[in-house]
């Protein structure tokens, strides 16, 4: 477990508060996962960002009529700390009691709190039920490796073991599994995800990738932390020229959380797949 994350609301009984709180948010500094990594603040090798997407953001007109909305918050990957799932819900749920004077207002409001958090500045936005029903959702990229012949006997931790790439082929591709994984390092109640794989480099072997990735289904540890893993095992066997690594994970509590890591500055995308 994350040594902060024991003294985090997650996987504890929480009171119910329905009016504005922003101490309920709980950062959990990024540093003690990053040294398990053999990285620091200043030898990060990939930019990124975690897009975080709630479907239960509700709010008050001044006239006391309620507004739904769904929350788009875009957290740095190199901010200090990541915000505790559960402290992050808890806080959200504060503000459905809240009056705000617009949506301007709350915007402003999120992005100071969660920044604040975050130790860097949150991008936040607040989009209407129709313009995310008008995007609809989408597929990931390129080839999906799930029905490859695999045989797979160990899924406590990751095997990083498995992978294998033939150096002597250059390749550009994008690869997509459906079947990442993992367990919350708290509550060990599973976090289902699925994964995107884009790099130019040695040609990646797609069944050993399979086995690698289904090799996390017993690891416990956080989503961001499992994606920065996956992309410094693939940056070491394929020495590429770029690789993006980001993982679209399923919401839990109303919330999703989707990892990007990339060693290229790309805009990223924030699109929801089937299971979000």
């Amino acid at each position: 477990m994350h040594p902060a994350a024991e003294h985090s609301p997650l996987g504890k009984s929480s009171e119910y508060i329905a009016t504005y709180t922003p101490s309920l948010l709980f950062p959990i500094p990024r540093t003690a996962k990053w040294a398990e990594l053999g990285l620091t603040a200043e030898t990060l090798p990939y930019k990124g960002v975690d897009f975080w997407n709630c479907f239960e953001l509700s709010w008050l007109l001044p006239s006391g009529k309620p507004v739904v909305a769904i929350g788009e918050f875009s957290i740095p990957a190199d901010s200090p700390n990541i915000i505790e799932s559960k402290s992050f819900k808890l806080y959200l749920n504060s503000l459905n009691q809240t009056p705000f004077a617009s949506t301007q207002s709350l915007e402003a409001t999120l992005v100071s709190d969660l920044s604040a958090a975050a130790g860097k500045t949150v991008g936040v936005r607040i989009r209407s039920l129709s313009e995310v029903e008008a995007e609809g959702v989408v597929a990931l990229p390129g080839v999906c490796i799930d029905d490859l012949d695999i045989s797979v006997s160990n899924y406590e931790h990751p095997r990083p073991e498995l992978l294998r790439c033939d150096d002597s082929r250059t390749v550009e591709e994008s690869l997509h599994s459906h079947l990442l994984k993992s367990n919350c390092p708290v509550t060990s109640q599973p976090d289902w995800g699925s994964v995107a794989v884009e790099y130019r480099g040695a040609a990646l072997d797609h069944a050993s990738l399979l086995a690698y990735l289904v090799s996390f289904r017993q690891h416990s540890d956080f989503h961001e932390q499992c994606v920065e893993r996956i992309f410094l095992d693939l940056q070491r066997l394929l020495k590429p020229e770029k690789l993006t690594v980001y993982a679209r994970y399923v919401r839990r509590g109303g919330l999703d959380i989707n990892p990007y890591r990339s060693t290229e500055e790309v805009q990223l995308p924030n699109h929801r797949l089937v299971r979000q």
